[in-house]
């Protein structure tokens, strides 16, 4: 991992090209992308197969109903249970998110309403291949669920021609009739131009790498996506010297392992942390699976950095505006407060950001690459559209239009103004 001090001459500029380079990275991949887009909007299902076949090895993306039922029996049952809860959860918290519609008269008896409409439609994506993320199908489904999208379909990669059981569980859970063992940005354009067998949606969201975040702001326009980037995982950890570095170093390597794009960061006035979370890492990355995938994230995007003042860890964390921060210390409240770039933020020691990522309750589908300076993570207002609703009086055009009339005349629009006094009575 890189190792930055704040005290050094280059120190921000050093950061600033590190969390750069990242971010390219991940845009890079748009370029690629756009070929697989096309050849979906032309060949559609046709497409679907080969993409399918080159990349996960996989010839049927549309499984019966036969099939699922069969692996769901498959599965654990404590996993079911562990669902189960996650479900409950995640749906509690969520519930408490609805929007109330809004109804104003004025004086003059205009009546003006403002109305939330669930979409129509939308695409989950949830990551699958060589990894499986049953939570993630929750984290996507429910809030829709709870906002009363009538069609919700999953894009889900299978591997070898099986889709993972827990996933498949979870889309059960949350009704979902039509699963799609597809992936990638071919996936993408699949829902968001259709094909035949694939009837095309408003609105897709949900994580994945690199490549699917390319793909989704590439079909940006065509169909709706997230307000934010759900890009590759990544972790800001800030520790003092009562933090456990054995947590800490568990933390970071819990984030790495999803993604060799992932980023992980630990910041801490004191040094002795950070050395102790070094070693830590060297010795639990060996007792992890996917050791691989989370040495090649900590080589590439891990930063660990002494800072010296409070309040330039305030700025660097408001510069990196991480997908999840955990405040691991002491005056974790003094340093909330000030926060005001962050997907999601755990605070205190035991508030570590695995569990946040199943059964919490808040969503773990968050903004990342820098995009929570302007925007925030899934929730129920993602799956809504609102509309404005006017009714003016009599009264209320004739006391309201002759100012009206004025602005328009102001700006240079004839039409507006004299579309408004055709409605005022002749005095």
């Amino acid at each position: 991992m890189k190792i930055l001090n704040s005290k050094s001459k280059n120190f921000d500029k050093n950061l600033d090209f590190l969390l750069l380079k990242r971010r390219k990275s991940i845009r890079s991949d748009k370029v690629s992308v756009t070929n697989i887009i096309n050849d979906v909007k032309k060949n559609g299902d046709k497409a679907l197969i080969k993409y399918e076949k080159r990349f996960n090895r996989n010839t049927n993306i549309f499984p019966s109903s036969t099939k699922i039922s069969k692996l769901i029996k498959s599965l654990n049952p404590k996993v079911k249970k562990a669902i189960d809860i996650a479900y409950k959860r995640i749906y509690k918290f969520h519930s408490l998110q609805k929007f109330k519609n809004i109804s104003y008269t004025d004086q003059f008896k205009n009546k003006l309403e403002y109305k939330y409409l669930p979409l129509e439609s939308v695409a989950i994506y949830v990551p699958g291949s060589l990894v499986s993320y049953p939570s993630s199908v929750l984290m996507n489904a429910i809030p829709a669920i709870v906002a009363g999208v009538k069609r919700i379909i999953m894009i889900n990669p299978g591997f070898k021609g099986n889709q993972n059981p827990a996933v498949l569980y979870a889309a059960r859970k949350c009704k979902i009739k039509e699963i799609y063992s597809i992936g990638g940005p071919s996936a993408v354009a699949a829902a968001a131009y259709g094909t035949k067998k694939i009837k095309k949606v408003d609105k897709i969201v949900g994580p994945g790498n690199s490549y699917v975040a390319a793909a989704k702001k590439e079909v940006f326009g065509d169909v709706g996506i997230e307000g934010m980037t759900a890009g590759p995982s990544e972790i800001t950890i800030v520790c003092d010297k009562f933090s456990n570095p054995e947590w800490a170093a568990s933390d970071l390597i819990g984030q790495a392992e999803h993604d060799p794009q992932a980023q992980c960061i630990l910041i801490s006035k004191d040094k002795n942390i950070i050395h102790e979370v070094q070693l830590e890492i060297s010795k639990q990355l060996k007792r992890i699976p996917r050791e691989s995938v989370a040495k090649k994230s900590l080589k590439r995007n891990g930063i660990l950095m002494h800072v010296a003042k409070e309040s330039k860890i305030i700025n660097i964390v408001n510069k990196i505006a991480p997908e999840h921060l955990e405040l691991n210390v002491k005056n974790y409240r003094s340093l909330a407060s000030r926060i005001k770039n962050s997907g999601s933020i755990c605070l205190g020691k035991y508030a570590v950001m695995a569990m946040t990522d199943y059964n919490v309750g808040s969503n773990h589908i968050l903004p990342t690459n820098g995009s929570a300076k302007y925007s925030s993570g899934i929730s129920v207002n993602e799956f809504y559209k609102r509309i404005s609703y006017i009714n003016l009086s009599k009264k209320g055009i004739e006391s309201l239009g002759p100012s009206v009339i004025t602005l328009a005349n102001y700006e240079g629009l004839g039409g507006h103004a004299q579309s408004v006094r055709k409605r005022i009575r002749r005095k």
